[in-house]
């Protein structure tokens, strides 16, 4: 059987569902004709990609592997076949899943149209881990925290200091200064598909008993103000998601998180990409 590259997108789309369910849905074709396509790539490859063996899907270590190869495989091709990718005024595509570039958001993007008019720079917020870029969605992405990037380029701009994020008006709220073990008796919000936060940041000895789980930041806003949980950010977050039903305070005893700009190594490069680099560089330090 002849591989194409709706294998790859059958593939992803499950692995990053976790479900032929939602997978069918998003790729808009039905449950069993996925599942075919699956078994298709599965015995071209003469591995088991997926585990059947519980209600939600998990990748095998084999699928793990391969997860990466389809993903970088599927954004050349994508890009390849861009009409777009021609034009030497094609658009830029910044990805980034929350905060940009915090409060050097506004001046990257000013001092982009000035010195690159020629080139339309498009922020992109992405509910991903990686901001579409192991999907091909965008040309490169402003990441934070440890995140697996296999076949990518990263270049460190920064370490962020947390800051906890909890309901104005709040006990907590009244202090000027935040520990983990103050925000360990409320429920944590944690933006399970693109957060910094996990339960690890505690001692294990110490650990919030409760967590309200969200898929995206404006979620992660919402129950925070509505006084349901407390949250960790950096200290990226104020300055775009300022409101009065929120008070953000110092976190004295948890780690920085490091803010990296990425890009795929092996996937043609935006010609613009080396300009970003310079500027996101300058801006960052303030030149």
């Amino acid at each position: 059987m002849t591989m194409e590259l709706r294998h790859l997108r059958a593939f992803l789309a499950i692995a990053e569902e976790g479900s032929i369910t939602r997978a069918a849905a998003r790729l808009h074709t039905g449950q069993p004709a996925l599942s075919r396509t699956l078994r298709q790539l599965e015995d071209h490859l003469g591995v088991r990609l997926i585990d059947r063996s519980t209600h939600h899907l998990d990748l095998t270590a084999a699928g793990r592997t391969f997860r990466d190869r389809a993903a970088t495989a599927l954004a050349a091709a994508d890009a390849a076949f861009d009409p777009r990718s021609l034009s030497a005024a094609r658009p830029l595509r910044l990805g980034h899943p929350w905060a940009a570039l915090g409060s050097w958001t506004v001046p990257l993007l000013r001092r982009w149209d000035q010195e690159h008019p020629e080139v339309p720079l498009e922020l992109r917020r992405i509910d991903d881990r990686t901001a579409g870029l192991t999907r091909g969605r965008v040309d490169a992405a402003l990441l934070r925290g440890r995140v697996p990037l296999p076949g990518m380029i990263t270049e460190l701009l920064l370490e962020e200091e947390r800051v906890a994020v909890v309901p104005e008006g709040s006990s907590l709220a009244h202090r000027d200064t935040l520990t983990l073990a103050d925000l360990a008796a409320w429920p944590i919000a944690l933006n399970t598909v693109a957060g910094t936060t996990t339960l690890d940041l505690w001692p294990a000895d110490a650990r919030p008993a409760r967590t309200l789980e969200v898929a995206n930041t404006d979620e992660w806003l919402t129950v925070i103000a509505a006084g349901r949980a407390v949250g960790i950010t950096t200290s990226a977050t104020p300055g775009l998601h300022s409101q009065p039903t929120l008070a953000y305070r110092p976190l004295t005893d948890a780690p920085p998180v490091p803010l990296v700009l990425a890009w795929h190594r092996d996937v043609p490069a935006h010609p613009a990409i080396p300009a970003l680099i310079g500027l996101v560089r300058d801006v960052v330090a303030g030149r």
